[in-house]
């Protein structure tokens, strides 16, 4: 019956640890605060009469580098892990119901730091990007994060449309 109880327990404590692995948050990266994109290819601007209904013209005014770190998803086999190594250590505590309390809780933190090691270990990829800077011709400022600016450079004519920048 002994062996019954601490059977459960375990088979419980895995079924636990599993249920809240699988409802870990998988963190990602912050959304950039700003809307917008640059469009690949040029195009050339229609004249001023002629422009669509919502285009604004401005001058590149700065290109500024994003990097940051980005943060570390996790797999859920870090935590898996972790909570057999730690259910396996907890086992070796005690006897009776202290050995099948040491062992739940030797799966939870187990898959604690199974997962924090994890995420540790997964953080090290670097996101690069840019934040173009736009003076518009009629007062005001438009930033666009980017992944790459391409060939504008500072000081360049652009049209913006549909949060597309195409240089003039």
């Amino acid at each position: 019956m002994l062996k019954f109880k601490r059977s459960f327990a375990v088979a419980g404590a895995v079924v636990l640890v599993s249920a809240l692995a699988a409802c870990g948050h998988n963190r990602s990266a912050p959304s950039a605060p700003y809307s917008g994109g640059y469009s690949g290819g040029y195009q050339t601007a229609p004249a001023y009469p002629n422009s669509p209904a919502g285009t604004e013209y401005g001058r590149v005014s700065n290109i500024e580098v994003l990097q940051g770190r980005s943060q570390g998803q996790t797999s859920g086999a870090g935590a898996v892990i972790g909570a057999v190594v730690g259910g396996v250590l907890g086992n070796q505590i005690g006897k009776g119901s202290g050995r099948a309390a040491a062992t739940g809780v030797g799966i939870v933190g187990g898959a604690v730091a199974g997962n924090a090691i994890e995420g540790r270990n997964s953080s090290q990829d670097y996101a690069q990007g840019y934040r173009l800077s736009v003076q518009l011709d009629q007062g005001g400022y438009r930033v666009y994060d980017v992944s790459s600016p391409g060939d504008l450079r500072i000081g360049d004519r652009v049209r913006l449309y549909n949060g597309q920048i195409s240089r003039l």
